[in-house]
């Protein structure tokens, strides 16, 4: 059997970090993903998917992850149920996130101070990282992400799903 699922989209609001009463962090988000084709007006419509992260995952995404920011999310979907106050049965439908990309920069304004995300967050695109912003000589053809944060023109037609 398998549960998996891949997920590309938007933050709407900023990630929600609560603890349990054991001290485990839990983080919630809502991600919009665009559907694949126009409705019938021509307007582009999209699903808003409720994410859940547990323990270190989820204090990274509370402190990396903020409204609008493009995150690829990794998981399975799970669906649980419980009675509420009306005595009635409420069924959740979420996706448990074991993996968060961040797809764009986490120093949009260019602040430049320190405590960037932590490297291993980043997709991986072979130039380095922050590590090397001093290094001058590094073109912009070698980081695809040197724009800090600003929005990449992607078409439908150039993703591989």
């Amino acid at each position: 059997m398998l549960n998996r699922v891949i997920l590309i989209g938007r933050l709407t609001r900023d990630p929600e970090l609560r603890y349990t009463p054991a001290g485990v962090a839990v983080t919630q988000f809502t991600l919009a993903v665009d559907r694949p084709f126009t409705s019938q007006g021509g307007e582009r419509e999209a699903d808003f998917i409720p994410v859940v992260t547990w323990r270190q995952l989820a204090e990274t995404c509370a402190n990396y992850l903020r409204k609008g920011r493009l995150a690829a999310v990794e998981g399975r979907i799970q669906v649980r149920n419980y009675e509420n106050n009306e005595g009635k049965r409420v069924y959740v439908t979420e996706v448990i996130a074991d993996n968060v990309r961040f797809l764009e920069s986490a120093n949009r304004d260019n602040s430049g101070g320190g405590g960037g995300q932590p490297m291993r967050e980043e997709p991986s695109y072979g130039g380095g990282g922050r590590a090397n912003n001093n290094n001058n000589s590094r073109s912009n053809n070698q980081d695809p992400f040197s724009d800090d944060g600003k929005p990449i023109d992607i078409s439908d037609d150039d993703l591989p799903f």
